[in-house]
This record gives C-alpha cells, structure tokens and sequence, in this order.
C-alpha cells in the first residue's frame, strides 16, 4: 500500500484580514451547511479510485477551519472515515483563531483523532493585530492555547508574522518570546507580503511597510531567538522541537501524493497535478465535476519541482533519491549550475552518517532562496 496526504479547504472566516489574499469569506450557517455536504460528496468519488492506499497526514484548512459547528465538522470526519484508510499513526492537523474554539470542540477533534493544532496568532501586540484586521486579542489566543493543552494536544503551532506596518524590531522581538516561553512544538513565522487585492497593498502598494533593514533584523532575530529555545530550522519558514516537524507540508516539499477537497484545492496524484475552480456555487452545483485545471508532469516538469521544493528544506535534496526517481544523477542534470551556486556560497554538498549524500542551500543561500531555485527551471 502506499500513502498519500488530504487536504479540506474550509473557505469560511468572520472577516477578511488586510493582508489576506486567501480563498475566503464570511458565509451564514446554511451556506457553510451546504458546503460541508458538498466537500463530503467529493471526497466519496475518490472512495474506488484509493481504496489500497492509507492515508497517512491530513490538514484541514482555510480560511477559519474551527468556525464550523461540531455537527459540521462530523459529517466531514465521519465522510473521511467511510470513504478512506485512514493510519492509526497519522498526523491530522486543523487550523484553528483563537477565539473560535472552546474546549467542547477541542474536546470533539481530539475525539475524531485530530492530534495536531495550528493558532493563527500572528502577532502578541494589540496595537499589531488590530492593524493586520485579526479579530482576536492575545488574550484569546491564550485562553485557546491552554485549553487545546487541558485537552490533551501535545502539538501545537503557532503561526507569526513579520514586517507588520508600523512592527518594530523590539516589538517582534517581544511576540517571539512570548511565545517560545509557551512552549509549543513548532512554530511558523513569515515575513509579511504585500498581495494585490487586499487592503495592504491599496494602502501600500509595493513598498514594503517597514525598512528593508528592519525586516532582515527581524529575519535575524527569528533564527536566533528560536535557536535558543530549542527548535531547529527544518524549512525556510518553519521550525519545530525534534520529532514535530510537520509531515504534511514536508509532504508538498518533498512531491509526496495529496487529495485536495473543496474549492481552489489542488492536488497531486502520479505525476498530475489538478485544481478545484474556485467559484462557489458552481462547486454546490456539482461537486464530483469541479476541477477546472489539469497538469501531466513532464519528467522535466518533475526533476524541476524536485528542486525548487526540496530546496526548501534545510535538509536539502539526497543524491541518490533523485538517482533512484530519475534514473539519471543530480550533476548529469544540473551539474553546472551546481557547480556555480557552490563556488558562489550559495549551496552546498554534504554526506549524513548513514553515508547518503546531500545538497542544500547554505545560510546565504536561504537568504536568496527564490534566485538560486529559479537557476534549476530549464
């Protein structure tokens, strides 16, 4: 058998954020009732297609994932179980606001198996929040995480953003160590973007709302502070205590198989990578014929996205995976641009103990990541 990750796009929210771009909306519990008998409609035609293969990861996000009521969030997880193999050691993450959870609903996902949660907290600071358009205070989020501990959940993230207008160095500072002085087990931190069609960008436009020195200290101060508390870079963005990596978004980094539910949810199934459209109703109407794109991947198509994801990793790319997969080995495909990016500093090649060699992107090169993935498109 092999296994594959899902994913449960829940597009409901109470608000947009200003810096949101993300499928999104505020919709009445009817709407929301509808959607959910939907994605559960689409995931029953995917039932045949996977019935030898386990599901071994799945996260359920957004969105604002926990704003569905509990009979909601039933009819998706009992769906999932009817319809797949679901691992007894999978990992099953949904996205939660503070303040959108009580201890009754926690009570209800630790009871469905979900073992893994993930805050959108962003920022500690009022003043921060209030700007991004989030609709919970600190306080909320504090009470959500000690009741997501009281229930029992020993993986927690807790996602952070960077570069806020008006953010000060001190003042990120601060949110890092407040949070770390809680303890989850990973934590994500990304450096604000300025997407077009969102309030930010009619504000801002193009120019980044805080210096560009102040965003590389900030950038600085994330690995340094979290160094300190213990927790290891394992990704560009995201850091984890050893063992809590997250495995479904290692998942995409790595080209793993997923199923994407609801609308805009790609996925990636033997090489095809397909997507949900993303209007509403049409998805109502019929939700068993909703995929608007589809890509086959050419192997070069295959051996690029090996690259420009796996580098995402800190941990790299392994020679003899990609000689295995391709057939072919990494410096017959890429060897001058290898060669090129280390001599510039910018990768670098190295050997675990278990002998399987690797190559990743120095810590310079993490600083230019999009320059040096952009060298291996043909």
């Amino acid at each position: 058998m092999s296994t594959f990750g899902l994913y449960l796009h829940i597009p409901f929210c109470v608000k947009k954020c200003n810096y949101c771009d993300f499928l999104s909306f505020p919709a009445k519990e009817a709407l929301k009732d509808e959607y959910v008998k939907a994605l559960a409609m689409e995931m029953r035609l995917w039932k045949d297609k996977v019935s030898n293969d386990v599901v071994d990861t799945i996260f359920i996000g957004g969105g604002t994932p926990s704003l569905l009521t509990e009979g909601q969030f039933d009819v998706l997880q009992n769906e999932m179980v009817k319809s797949f193999h679901l691992s007894d050691k999978m990992e099953y993450t949904i996205e939660c606001n503070p303040g959108t959870v009580d201890a009754e609903k926690l009570k209800n996902y630790k009871k469905a198996g979900v073992n893994r949660i993930s805050f959108g907290l962003q920022s500690t600071i009022s003043s921060e929040l209030a700007c991004l358009g989030r609709i919970h205070s600190y306080d909320d989020f504090l009470v959500s995480f000690h009741q997501a501990r009281e229930c029992g959940f020993a993986n927690i993230n807790v996602d952070l953003m960077s570069a806020i207008p008006e953010q000060t160095v001190a003042g990120y500072e601060q949110t890092l160590t407040r949070v770390c002085e809680l303890a989850p087990e990973h934590i994500s931190s990304y450096s604000l973007i300025l997407e077009e069609g969102t309030p930010f960008y009619e504000k801002y436009g193009e120019c980044p709302p805080v210096s560009e020195e102040e965003d590389r200290q900030m950038y600085e101060l994330t690995k340094e502070r979290l160094s300190d508390f213990g927790y290891h870079r394992y990704e560009i963005s995201n850091y984890a205590r050893d063992g809590y990596e997250c495995l479904h978004n290692v998942g995409y980094w790595i080209r793993r198989d997923y199923l994407g539910f609801g609308i805009g949810a790609a996925s990636l199934v033997d090489n095809v990578r397909f997507q949900n459209g993303r209007d509403l109703i049409t998805y109502l109407e019929n939700p068993q014929d909703c995929r608007e794109e589809e890509q086959v991947l050419t192997e070069q198509e295959q051996m690029e996205e090996t690259m420009f994801l796996g580098l995402r990793l800190i941990r790299g790319i392994s020679y003899e995976q990609f000689e295995k997969q391709y057939g072919r080995s990494l410096p017959e495909v890429y060897g001058p641009v290898i060669t090129q990016n280390i001599a510039d500093g910018l990768l670098r090649e190295y050997t675990e103990e278990s002998g399987e060699r690797f190559l990743a992107l120095t810590e310079k090169g993490l600083d230019v990541s999009n320059y040096v993935m952009a060298q291996f498109l043909f």
